[in-house]
């Protein structure tokens, strides 16, 4: 499956996200699944990473798997405007990049809050997302 997202569904931070990314793609070529539902778990432990315990995005993009930091980075190049220019991060070495990632993924709870159950997409962008 290529340009899937795979996010934490019931996470503010990354609902949020997901709504960002939503509104400021250049094209209408991303999908999303919560790693909550079963093709977002089952693909994330096919990919040897813990869904009940996960601190990271996944990016499905041009036969590849993206991460972390390289996740937010390959991202930025389905944005539409000045957010493309995000990717410049590439320069900032990766443990450096993933390290301030991780700080934020460890605290995304505590600072942005949890939903009490997955993100559910209206009606417009339902086609969008793959929940199960």
């Amino acid at each position: 499956m290529d340009n899937l997202v795979i996010f934490d569904g019931v996470c503010n931070l990354c609902a949020k996200t997901v709504r960002f990314i939503l509104r400021h793609e250049s094209g209408q070529v991303l999908r999303f699944t919560p790693l909550q539902s079963s093709t977002g778990s089952s693909i994330m432990q096919e990919l040897g990473l813990n869904p009940m315990n996960a601190e990271t995005f996944v990016l499905l993009s041009d036969g590849e798997v993206f991460v972390k930091s390289d996740a937010a980075i390959k991202l930025c190049g389905y944005l539409r405007g000045g957010w493309r220019m995000l990717r410049v991060f590439r320069i900032i070495p990766r443990p450096i990049r993933d390290w301030g990632y991780g700080v934020l993924a460890r605290n995304r709870y505590r600072w942005f809050g949890r939903y009490d159950q997955c993100m559910v997409p209206s009606a417009e962008i339902r086609d969008r997302f793959i929940i199960d």
